[in-house]
């Protein structure tokens, strides 16, 4: 799997989105379904030219309900095809903070946490806990489920049980009945999404979600975009300023994806990430009282053991799961995203190590919001569906085994399971929409590219790389650990953030903090 949510900032304090209500899923065409147009808060109305035969996607008129203390809810209606503007549509589901500073206030903020899959309407939620004053006071933050996600047109695929045989899968596998098992997975999976979603799937891709930005940029009625992405929200922002260069206002893209990059760089560069991040988790252990070693190679070698010993022999989880392989490493990677969740590792472990698994499982299920009634939401389906209508792949389990040993060279801890992870799209029944090529966004305004030297998930390289890429980039250097810059804590990336947003102060060169 290539892009995680980076919610898990949001997964930490533990902080539960409320009360939008659930949307309508579809609608069907019949020569096109009816666009809302009831009161509520008037928009300003759409600013610029509007694409032909869109107009009234542009000019609609949602109904901002309140959901929540300062916070309004509503539905939207987009095109499903956008070369079909008469045809189906579907429903973005969205929350608004309202601006404390009413009078002065400069515009609407859109934000994205990531995945892809992520829910944007729980980001918006906790933003008056999560974001500056300044944002607070001066812009609308609207967060929405893009295209397939939640509350919005979901994208369905699988049963509880279903997805918990395709996560707890062997991930390296060692004998022919593993990698058929391997194989089967993705074929139920496909067969799962192409059954409950088929009309949905060729439209859940990256380019079909950035054009929704502009509807919804539209309908607020502001200029220009004033966007804050995360992890995969990155691709997300970068591929709307390659769509529409002349609309971006100001844009930050935190935890940058390199869209130049193949999928196999892609899982090679990750690979290594999580490597590099779990080799400061084991350094920083070392050096205080740790359960795991009193040396870095000798937490590592723990760690190590776990994985290969898990293999062979699963733990006991909940009393109803085992913890295979594919899940310990899940339980190991996630809490690298946050460098407060470190403790939890070494506990974890130290658990495993000691036969018990609760730990570990625990982990990995928060990393896939595996709750114990079944999964909290859609994301881990929605994930695989936009990776795969992106991103040219592996097509053969052939082309997979050809290609281990350059994963294992680059990352004999991690290689293999990302290698691996290429079966997910193996049997996807949608041809993927892009192929990786730099982003240029010729003519936009100077977008902010974020980047940490230490996050695992989106590896530094890849900042340096979009920033370079795009005309107009400005690169922000977080030097620390975990993933994305400005939730870390890290006061010069949040002042460098807040008044290029507020203020427009645009840094005349890169910046390190």
């Amino acid at each position: 799997m290539r892009f995680r949510r980076s919610t898990v900032l949001v997964a930490a304090l533990a902080v539960l989105a409320s009360g939008c209500g659930v949307a309508s899923r579809a609608q069907s065409a019949g020569g096109g379904a009816e666009v809302p147009n009831v009161g509520g808060n008037p928009p300003s109305g759409p600013v610029g030219p509007i694409p032909a035969g869109l107009e009234k996607f542009y000019q609609q008129r949602p109904d901002w309900e309140r959901c929540g203390s300062n916070q309004q809810c509503a539905t939207i209606v987009v095109p499903l095809d956008y070369t079909k503007p008469a045809g189906q549509t579907i429903e973005l589901r969205a929350r608004k903070v309202l601006a404390k500073d009413r009078g002065g206030r400069i515009g609407t903020l859109f934000i994205n946490p990531g995945g892809p899959g992520a829910s944007g309407q729980e980001f918006a939620a906790q933003a008056p806990m999560l974001f500056g004053a300044s944002l607070l006071r001066k812009f609308d933050i609207i967060g929405w489920d893009p295209r397939g996600v939640g509350e919005s047109t979901p994208v369905k695929c699988l049963d509880t049980a279903q997805l918990d045989a395709m996560i707890a899968a062997d991930g390296s596998p060692d004998t022919p009945a593993e990698v058929a098992d391997l194989d089967q997975q993705s074929k139920t999976f496909a067969a799962g999404c192409e059954k409950r979603s088929g009309p949905l799937l060729p439209h859940v891709n990256t380019k079909d979600a950035a054009r929704d930005i502009d509807v919804l940029r539209g309908i607020v009625g502001d200029p220009q975009l004033y966007y804050l992405g995360m992890s995969y929200g990155t691709y997300l922002g970068a591929t709307y300023a390659e769509e529409f260069p002349k609309n971006v206002g100001r844009m930050v893209l935190d935890g940058a994806v390199d869209p130049a990059i193949t999928t196999e760089q892609m899982g090679i560069a990750q690979a290594k990430g999580f490597d590099k991040a779990l080799d400061a988790f084991a350094e920083d252990c070392a050096q205080r009282s740790c359960k795991l070693g009193s040396s870095k190679n000798e937490v590592l070698a723990k760690v190590d053991q776990l994985i290969k010993d898990s293999d062979a022999h699963p733990l006991p989880g909940d009393g109803q799961r085992q913890v295979t392989q594919a899940l310990v490493v899940l339980g190991i990677v996630y809490p690298l995203y946050l460098k407060d969740f470190w403790p939890r590792l070494e506990d974890a472990v130290a658990d495993g190590l000691a036969g018990n698994g609760a730990r570990l499982l625990a982990l990995a299920d928060e990393y896939t919001d595996r709750k114990p009634s079944g999964y909290a939401d859609n994301s881990n389906e929605v994930q695989i569906a936009v990776n795969c209508s992106d991103h040219p792949d592996a097509t053969s389990i052939a082309q997979i085994q050809a290609s281990l040993p350059t994963f294992k060279a680059a990352s004999p801890r991690f290689g293999e399971f990302m290698a691996w992870s290429s079966t997910a799209c193996m049997n996807w029944p949608v041809k993927p929409t892009n192929t990786p090529h730099p982003i240029k966004a010729a003519g936009s305004k100077p977008i902010m590219v974020l980047g940490t030297t230490r996050d695992p998930a989106t590896p530094y390289e890849w900042a340096v790389g979009l920033a370079h890429e795009l005309q107009n980039g400005i690169l922000v250097t977080r030097d620390g650990d975990g993933h994305t810059a400005y939730l870390s804590g890290n006061s010069c990336v949040k002042n460098v953030v807040e008044s290029y947003l507020v203020q427009g102060n645009t840094p005349a060169a890169d910046i390190k903090c």
